[in-house]
């Protein structure tokens, strides 16, 4: 029996669902940092999810970085059970979003609805995603009654700030255990006939500078940590840029220039420490005795994290050689794995189906140039059958006036429940 039909008419009919929903999701200020109003996304997803029959699971990640009394960290499963047993096909998303800068010409929290799109921070980062995911699974259970295994919904913290308080402590905790998921789909806005595999890798790391303090007027007397650093930071322009721009991968990255390996100095601060707020006084004429830079170090499949770190400290030792009084530490930070879904993943050739079927045109292959909770997923979990997939445009992602397509989540939608008709109805 061909569902699509059905499926169709129940997502057509829970249009205004869909707007209302993610509206709603967007008007709840989830701002990471420091993490607000993490409870509050929670109770209301768990409102409307529990009325129709998914088992409600809140988890806080104690102990886990940034959860505190004051912001905790939590986390929302909802699982329904089918008629028999069968697959758990789970859809992750994260409920938190970035701060809102400068720029903006709507509300950020208001969720206006204007020529079909729906504009707020996070609406495509990724709550026109969470949205799409609900109404896909309700719209599924709706036209297909006799369905087996269990469906499973997930709004999780902290997605924007590493996933450690989000799905990475889920992880560990074995809600993502093959025993008890067998398929994932992160609604990650990446275009709707688009399929992501998977992400690069990243090592980020502070790199510090040693000097010794002296007066200002008197530089000669002290050794600054800034100058020692200015000649790293002239040695990565020389040798580590021109090296990295050699490097190229076969993985489908996005965009273009994410086919090779990069670095983004992340920040850089030398010196005395930044002077308090509402002093309006001079600094003081020192020289610096430290200096440190966080370096965000992307890689691909096909390099090993050991020789990537040994480029970076073999430049800082010829940097060493060349002048006497240079000295430095290296710090690490965190590091993720590459991570790539075989192509033949059971998940995989399900969503290109269900795109071919919904859009008529082949599905596209990709893989994201940063990191989202696939590699919690992925190295933690032990569950390679993931994929990102949903609705909105990645350029999209932290700026102003970000939007998500009404069209894009319906036709996302239904590309979603098409999946769970072919995995537990078909």
């Amino acid at each position: 029996m061909d569902n699509a039909p059905h499926i169709y008419a129940e997502i057509a009919a829970r249009r205004a669902q869909l707007i209302a929903l993610t509206q709603d999701l967007i008007r709840i200020p989830t701002l990471n940092p420091p993490g607000l109003h993490y409870r509050d996304i929670c109770d209301y997803l768990a409102a409307r999810l529990e009325p129709q029959g998914f088992a409600i699971h809140m988890v806080r990640a104690h102990g886990a970085p940034g959860d505190s009394e004051q912001f905790p960290r939590w986390n929302l499963i909802a699982r329904r059970e089918g008629a028999a047993p069968g697959d758990c096909v789970h859809f992750n998303s994260h409920h938190d979003v970035v701060e809102v800068g400068h720029g903006w010409t709507r509300d950020p929290f208001g969720g206006e609805l204007a020529d079909g799109r729906i504009y707020g921070r996070g609406s495509c980062d990724m709550k026109g995603g969470l949205a799409a995911s609900i109404i896909a699974c309700e719209a599924f259970v709706a036209a297909c009654p006799d369905w087996r295994g269990a469906i499973e919904i997930s709004a999780t913290a902290d997605e924007e700030s590493g996933g450690f308080g989000g799905v990475a402590y889920l992880a560990e905790k074995g809600w993502f255990a093959p025993e008890r998921v067998q398929h994932v789909i992160i609604p990650e806005p990446l275009h709707k006939d688009r399929i992501c595999l998977g992400h690069r890798g990243v090592w980020w790391a502070e790199i510090e500078t040693k000097g010794r303090i002296a007066h200002g007027s008197m530089p000669f007397l002290g050794d600054s940590a800034i100058r020692h650093m200015g000649a790293v930071l002239a040695e990565i322009e020389a040798t580590l840029y021109p090296l990295l721009a050699g490097k190229t991968t076969a993985m489908p990255v996005i965009p273009e220039g994410a086919r090779q390996s990069t670095l983004n100095i992340n920040s850089i601060h030398g010196g005395q420490d930044e002077l308090p707020e509402g002093y309006t006084g001079m600094p003081a004429a020192c020289v610096a005795d430290r200096c440190r830079i966080i370096i965000d170090r992307r890689f691909l499949i096909e390099e090993d994290l050991a020789e990537v770190k040994r480029e970076v400290s073999a430049l800082l030792e010829r940097v060493k050689a060349e002048r006497p009084t240079f000295s430095y530490e290296v710090r690490d930070m965190f590091e993720v794995q590459p991570s790539m879904t075989d192509r033949e993943a059971p998940i995989v050739r399900t969503t290109a189906a269900a795109i071919e079927r919904v859009l008529g045109r082949e599905a596209r292959y990709v893989v994201s140039p940063g990191t989202y909770d696939q590699k919690h997923i992925d190295r933690i979990g032990r569950l390679k059958n993931c994929i990102a997939y949903g609705p909105g445009v990645l350029d999209l992602a932290h700026q102003p006036d970000e939007w998500v397509g009404v069209d894009d989540m319906a036709d996302s939608a239904r590309v979603m429940a098409l999946v769970l008709a072919e995995l537990l109805a078909g």
